[in-house]
């Protein structure tokens, strides 16, 4: 069409399509792209500011490797990750939330009661809780993608000096959908802001900070998929999370444990701690397919 101009260039591009298109990927498109236009004629959008929005882009790309994913970064600190868990969570399961930037496939096997806290002298954590579908019924044979960050507030993908999967593990639950593992207590911290998305958070006059938590992966046939994070209720980031993910139901409580109350078998660490621990006890509920 040669008169394309502002008002009617969308509806151009709208029979631009193929008549081979995938009517999913073309209603995606036209919505995209229905959007784009709008917010460019809302904002009078200038050929500087859509320059701008180049470089930014352009930015992200070059900052991102297989370590660092900055254009997950940017949606989640602009919710769009957190709106699209929300949009697809069941409201009998548990809530996803934000898989985020340093997930690393491959980490190692971790038994039952295994330990992550390695060498780190911090307070032991023992994180346990049960897999189960929405009626109550534990789930054999779901496995757990666990990591957090280490006490100083880093991923392993962050810090050259924690080994690949450090904190991280993966664990299978046997007949009574029991998980359970030790650690350390994760940390609050600030995703990366030393690249385009930091700029833009700077700019918005936002911090970086997240409220500390526990990232799980949970799998099992026949089931949904689970991405999610479980945060303590004594966080004081946990109201203003820069990327959204906290969730009502995935707020739980560290309860103290005496000293000399650890559990005598049943974990790598069992007989050698001495003084008070944490526990955090969180079941995770599933979806069938």
């Amino acid at each position: 069409m040669r008169s394309v101009t502002k008002d009617n260039i969308t509806d151009v591009f709208m029979n631009y399509f193929g008549p081979d298109t995938d009517p999913r990927l073309r209603e995606i498109l036209q919505s995209l792209v229905t959007h784009l236009h709008n917010f460019a004629r809302e904002t009078n959008l200038t050929h500087a500011e859509w320059r701008k929005g180049i470089e930014f882009l352009e930015w992200a790309g070059d900052i991102s490797d297989k370590e660092r994913h900055e254009f997950v970064l940017l949606s989640d600190v602009l919710g769009l990750s957190s709106l699209v868990d929300m949009l697809h969570s069941h409201p009998e399961g548990t809530s996803s939330s934000v898989l985020g930037p340093f997930h690393i496939t491959g980490s190692p096997p971790l038994p039952i009661g295994g330990d992550l806290r390695g060498d780190f002298k911090e307070q032991v954590l023992l994180a346990q809780g049960v897999v189960r579908d929405m009626g109550g019924n534990p789930i054999e044979g779901a496995e757990l993608d666990i990591w957090q960050t280490a006490p100083n507030g880093l991923y392993s993908s962050q810090d050259p000096d924690q080994d690949t999967y450090s904190f991280h593990g993966i664990q299978t639950t046997g007949a009574d959908g029991r998980y359970a593992f030790t650690s350390v207590k994760p940390v609050s911290y600030t995703v990366p802001s030393d690249g385009p998305v930091g700029d833009i958070l700077r700019a918005s006059g936002r911090h970086p900070w997240r409220p500390s938590h526990l990232h799980y992966i949970v799998t099992a046939p026949g089931f949904r998929p689970l991405v999610t994070e479980i945060f303590p209720d004594d966080d004081p980031y946990l109201d203003e999370d820069t990327v959204f993910g906290v969730r009502d139901d995935l707020v739980m409580t560290y309860v103290e444990k005496p000293a000399g109350s650890f559990p005598a078998d049943g974990f790598d660490l069992s007989g050698k701690v001495d003084g008070p621990y944490l526990l955090a006890d969180f079941d995770l509920v599933l979806v069938r397919e």
